[in-house]
């Protein structure tokens, strides 16, 4: 036990005698004392006290498109963890195909009593959608915050991957590779991270090797889904447009871009170059590892839950977009551009 305390007082900064007091729910320790010491307990695996654990701050909704794309799963537990560290309590709530809908969720939620929301690539990023529902929902008094993009009709803060800058950073790799015919492979134009991406790339193509807009779109930008399978259709047709090199919009669709290029007897990276989007769990141990442009998923989760808890704590955050910087990761999916391509 005196090791223990000792561990936990060296990871919290305070002294034994504080952490005695914390774990007994002893009174005159500063609220933020307490959950430093709480904080130390969860980093280093200990469990919280029964009687600790049932001082909740509330409950916070989490809501995901699904848990499939290893990022989702990710970024969950980023916010999990965050919301854990402050005393509060995440409800995970994920949409699945023909299971409850964005709405349904979120009437669960708000019917649970929570605190307050986190949308995860929800339907904020579909331009599509009425955006009425988070005013409807903002109207309830149900502070949220947005992840993966954007509308200029909600007031919400908004939490997002500079997606442009990301293009930018694959085609420049690719370019300086010698690669002269570069794919985009991504999903529906009517997302806004979807659009964000066609307009990074198309201004990089356009700026690195002097295509037109036009042709660009035209002949190099290919929509699918955001699976693996929609990125073996995607990579398929790009590969027949004589490309030496495919960008993905997730990491899901770069492994199904290697399939395609296999498939067709191509070896990657040797006959074509494969870049994935945001550096999903495991994904450095694929077959070749992928490069890929990392997603901040950890500076992200925790801008998300420290901006919602602003809000729950009466001190709102400004109504605007947080906008953060990927970075490419270089591994052995990508290479220099071949002199001449056999045709398959």
């Amino acid at each position: 036990m005196t090791t223990r305390l000792a561990d936990i007082a060296a990871q919290a900064g305070v002294s034994e005698a504080t952490v005695s007091r914390v774990l007994n729910g002893k009174p005159g320790v500063a609220a933020t004392t307490r959950q430093s010491v709480l904080a130390a307990l969860d980093v280093l695996g200990y469990e919280r006290p029964v009687r600790l654990r049932q001082r909740s701050e509330g409950l916070v909704g989490l809501i995901t498109p699904e848990l499939e794309n290893p990022i989702f799963p990710a970024l969950a537990q980023v916010i999990g963890q965050a919301l854990t560290r402050q005393g509060y309590t995440p409800v995970l709530a994920t949409q699945t195909p023909g299971g409850s809908t964005e709405d349904e969720l979120t009437e669960m939620l708000v019917d649970r009593g929570v605190a307050g929301i986190i949308y995860v690539s929800g339907l904020h990023a579909d331009t599509t959608a009425d955006m009425q529902r988070y005013e409807r929902l903002r109207a309830q008094g149900v502070p949220f915050v947005l992840v993966d993009g954007f509308s200029s009709q909600v007031q919400a803060p908004f939490i997002s991957p500079d997606d442009r800058a990301a293009m930018s950073l694959a085609v420049t790799h690719l370019v300086s590779l010698g690669h002269t015919r570069i794919g985009l492979a991504l999903g529906p134009k009517r997302f806004v991270p979807v659009q964000r991406k066609i307009e990074g790339f198309v201004r990089a193509v356009q700026e690195q090797l002097g295509l037109s807009a036009e042709t660009v779109e035209k002949e190099l930008v290919q929509h699918s889904l955001y699976t693996l399978e929609g990125g073996q259709a995607a990579a398929a047709a790009l590969i027949g447009r004589d490309c030496t090199a495919v960008v993905c919009a997730s990491d899901m669709m770069a492994l199904g871009a290697i399939r395609a290029a296999r498939q067709q007897g191509l070896d990657v990276p040797k006959d074509i170059s494969v870049v994935g989007f945001d550096d999903s769990p495991l994904i450095a141990f694929t077959d070749p590892p992928l490069t890929t442009v990392r997603k901040p998923v950890p500076a992200m989760g925790q801008a998300a839950v420290r901006t919602l808890l602003e809000e729950v704590g009466g001190t709102p955050a400004p109504h605007s977009e947080f906008v953060f910087m990927p970075e490419l990761v270089v591994r052995g999916s990508t290479a220099s551009a071949p002199g001449e391509r056999p045709r398959p």
